[in-house]
């Protein structure tokens, strides 16, 4: 039997305690790496469950212009994918906290499933979202994460049917990302509607957590957000309050993931 993953033993915790997982997204080399890597840190010690990389890539099609833009920044400083396995195994000497490559299949093709998925491994990954990678379509990468021990970790959207979440749950593993709006990344005012019932269905055909993701802008959205979500991911609202603190980018990391940590706990504060 294979050893359980890093994310599945977080969340299996969670689940137990009856907690839920908060997910912060960072953009990798934005603006450089040495204050990701301290901006990860701060957020693992304010209390992020799992941490999620954005690889930089030229034309993130999922993405909103906050994302778009810290690519474009990250790029330009010379950023890269071997830059982040670098990055990765520099956090593993000070955390365990789980982390997730979230990208795109053309950086990802260009230095080989296998490749990847082993060094990523070695760096200290623990799952692989690739964002424009159906799960037809997926199966080197999927069969290359499998062999090497990570999550495979693939998104479904309110528009998903019952085939296509069936069609995610075959190669899915720790979780599934459920996109909250049919639309590109960015931090919006108003809470997702309307979902509840679909996260639920999905939980259920796939028997893993559902994190849930794209516009949560704040706590408030957070704590709305997991009151049917198991993990709460947080990308835009993080990389724009970073972007606009310049020098203290690190620091208000772990500030931003603060409150959203106090709002999640306070309104569900686990099992006595």
């Amino acid at each position: 039997m294979a050893a359980q993953s890093r994310i599945s033993a977080v969340l299996d915790r969670l689940a137990h305690e009856g907690r839920k997982a908060l997910v912060p997204f960072f953009s990798v080399g934005d603006p450089d790496i040495d204050v990701t890597r301290r901006a990860v840190l701060a957020a693992a010690k304010a209390g992020a469950d799992i941490i999620e990389l954005g690889v930089p890539f030229s034309d993130p099609i999922a993405d909103g212009p906050v994302i778009q833009a810290s690519s474009q920044r990250a790029l330009r400083g010379g950023a890269s994918l071997p830059g982040v396995l670098d990055l990765v195994g520099s956090l593993r000497t000070e955390t365990e906290v789980p982390i997730v490559l979230f990208g795109y299949y053309n950086p990802f093709f260009r230095y080989g499933d296998a490749l990847l998925a082993r060094d990523a491994k070695t760096a200290g990954v623990d799952g692989i979202l690739c964002v424009d990678l159906p799960p037809e379509e997926a199966g080197p990468l999927s069969a290359a994460c499998k062999d090497s021990g990570l999550d495979s970790i693939f998104l479904l959207a309110p528009t998903s049917d019952d085939s296509r979440i069936r069609a995610v749950a075959e190669r899915s593993a720790g979780f599934v990302y459920f996109v909250a709006v049919t639309g590109v990344t960015g931090a919006r005012t108003d809470v997702p509607v309307g979902i509840e019932d679909k996260v639920a269905r999905v939980r259920e055909l796939c028997g893993l957590p559902v994190g849930v993701g794209f516009g949560i802008s704040g706590p408030e959205q957070a704590v709305a957000v997991a009151a049917y979500a198991d993990l709460v991911v947080v990308g835009s609202a993080l990389v724009r309050v970073m972007h606009e603190a310049g020098p203290r980018a690190a620091e208000v990391a772990g500030e931003f993931t603060a409150l959203l940590r106090q709002g999640l706990d306070v309104a569900y504060p686990g099992r006595a």
